[in-house]
C-alpha cells in the first residue's frame, strides 16, 4: 500500500465527505421544500429549511409569503416587510429570512432570522425563538462564519428546544461548526449528543466516524461508519468514508471495495471523484488463485 495514501487520510483533507452530504442534504430539502410549498394547505407546518410551525392566525399569509420567496427573493422580502408592518410578528422576519438563504445572501438572512428570535423571545415563544437561533445559525455556517454560527446555535440551545430531532439536528450542525473552529473536544460532546436525540440519522453517524478517524480513534470510527453504512447505503459520501477507515485498519480489500461502489454511486460527484482518486493509489488487487 504506497506509505502517502494513509498519511494523506489522516490530515484534513481538501474534500470532505461530511460536507458533501450536508450540501446533498441541503439541495434535497430545499426541492422538497419548493414542492411541498406549493401544495401545501394553510396549515401549521415545521420543515428544516428556514420555517417554523405557524398558528392558524399567520399561516395564510406566511404560505403566501413563502410562495413569493420562491418565485422571486425581492417579493418575498418585500411582502415579508409590508406584513412585519401589519402585524406579522416574527412569522414575518421568518420568512424574510427564508427568502435571503434561498438567494444565499447569508448576512441579511442572518439578520433576519436573529431579529425573529429576539422578537419570538420577546413574546414569550422561547422554543420558537430557539428554532429561530438555529436557522440563523446555519446561514452563518453556509457563509462561512464558523464563530458566529457556534453562537446561535448555542443561543438555540439555551432557549431550550425539545428533545428529539430539533435538538439533535442543532448539536450536529454546532459539531460542524466546532470542527470548523479546531474545537475537537467540543465537536465530539455535540455529536455524541447528535447521535443520543437522532439516532436514525446517517449524517450523524457519518460526521462522527469521520471525526473518529481524523482523531486516530479508528475502533470508534469503524463502529460509527458501520451504522452510517447500514442507514445509508447507497450515499457516496459513506462509501468514501467506509473506504478511508479501512485503509487505515489495513483492510485494503474493504477500502477497494467500497471506494468502487462511491464510484459507482456518483462517479461525478465530489465523492465519487474522490473515491477514483484513492482508487488510483492503491496497489492492483491480486488475482485470484
Amino acid at each position: 500500500m504506497p506509505f502517502l495514501l494513509p498519511l494523506l487520510l489522516l490530515a484534513p483533507q481538501a474534500y470532505d465527505p461530511e460536507i458533501e452530504a450536508v450540501m446533498n442534504r441541503k439541495r434535497k430539502e430545499k426541492a422538497e421544500a419548493a414542492a411541498s410549498v406549493a401544495a401545501a394547505p394553510a396549515a401549521p407546518a415545521q420543515t428544516s429549511d428556514g420555517r417554523i410551525p405557524v398558528p392558524a392566525k399567520y399561516a395564510e399569509k406566511f404560505q403566501a409569503c413563502l410562495d413569493l420567496a420562491i418565485e422571486s427573493t425581492e417579493k418575498g422580502v418585500a411582502f415579508a416587510q409590508q406584513w412585519r408592518i401589519d402585524g406579522g410578528s416574527f412569522y414575518a422576519r421568518n420568512c424574510m429570512g427564508f427568502a435571503y438563504a434561498r438567494a444565499e445572501r447569508w448576512a441579511p438572512a442572518i439578520v433576519s432570522f436573529e431579529q425573529g428570535a429576539d422578537e419570538a423571545e420577546r413574546g414569550g415563544e422561547m422554543v420558537q425563538s430557539g428554532r429561530l437561533w438555529a436557522q440563523a445559525g446555519n446561514a452563518a455556517l453556509a457563509s462561512g462564519d464558523a464563530t458566529k454560527a457556534r453562537d446561535d446555535f448555542d443561543a438555540a440551545l439555551a432557549r431550550g428546544l425539545p428533545d428529539g430531532v430539533e435538538k439533535g439536528e442543532v448539536h450536529l450542525d454546532r459539531a460542524r461548526a466546532l470542527v470548523a473552529l479546531n474545537d475537537i473536544k467540543g465537536a465530539r460532546e455535540s455529536l455524541d449528543t447528535a447521535l443520543e436525540q437522532v439516532p436514525q440519522d446517517p449524517l450523524a453517524w457519518l460526521l462522527s466516524a469521520t471525526l473518529a478517524r481524523r482523531g486516530g480513534e479508528l475502533k470508534l470510527a469503524q463502529v460509527h461508519i458501520a451504522r452510517a453504512v447500514q442507514l445509508s447505503p447507497d450515499d457516496a459520501s459513506v462509501a468514501l468514508e467506509e473506504g478511508n477507515i479501512a485503509v487505515l485498519t489495513g483492510q485494503e480489500d474493504v477500502a477497494r471495495s467500497a471506494w468502487q461502489r462511491a464510484v459507482k454511486l456518483a462517479a461525478d460527484s465530489p465523492a465519487g471523484k474522490a473515491a477514483a482518486d484513492n482508487l488510483s493509489r492503491l496497489p492492483a488487487a491480486k488475482p485470484a488463485l
